[in-house]
């Protein structure tokens, strides 16, 4: 059985980890790394969400990712292949379904990168958007509770509307 989702209230320690975990990732890859950047729901002030903090890598080329597969093994990643993922690379720091840490590496400034940093900005600096995210998620946390997929394919439609005002917004 998967772990149950809880959705924590906002924790200042989340962007305390973040630095501390950066100084990290800096020492272990090499200057191929273009950006590291805290996204997900841990990188918004005032969002609850689970204790997971998303790191996006921002890379020229998604190929150099295999040279980091044994170095990020040594700090506790590992690398998790999904033939869905074409557009990113993914370890994870911590037990199946239960990291602590996961890693997304894009390429720096296309579009999957773009929306990561567009949506988590978005939300930054729209408190009433933010709220009704923070209550989405609250609410799909209760309905399924041990069910992350169902959880995750639930928020996908919000998430791509606020994706779509932003946009039009930069405009």
């Amino acid at each position: 059985m998967d772990k149950e989702i809880i959705i924590e209230e906002y924790n200042p320690n989340w962007s305390k980890q973040f630095k501390l975990e950066k100084v990290k990732l800096k020492e272990t890859l090499s200057d191929k790394v273009i950006s590291i950047e805290h996204i997900g729901s841990t990188s918004i002030e005032g969002l609850g969400a689970k204790p997971i903090l998303d790191i996006a890598i921002g890379v020229n080329h998604l190929e150099v990712v295999n040279e980091f597969i044994e170095p990020l093994k040594q700090i506790g990643y590992e690398f998790v292949y999904h033939k869905e993922f074409s557009e990113r690379r993914f370890f994870r720091k911590g037990k199946w379904r239960a990291g602590t840490h996961h890693l997304h590496f894009y390429q720096f400034e296309r579009e999957p990168w773009n929306h990561q940093i567009l949506f988590r900005d978005y939300l930054r600096n729209n408190p009433d958007v933010l709220k009704e995210y923070h209550q989405l998620k609250v609410n799909l946390a209760e309905e399924f509770r041990f069910d992350r997929v169902s959880y995750t394919e639930n928020k996908a439609s919000f998430i791509h509307n606020v994706l779509q005002i932003a946009k039009k917004a930069e405009q």
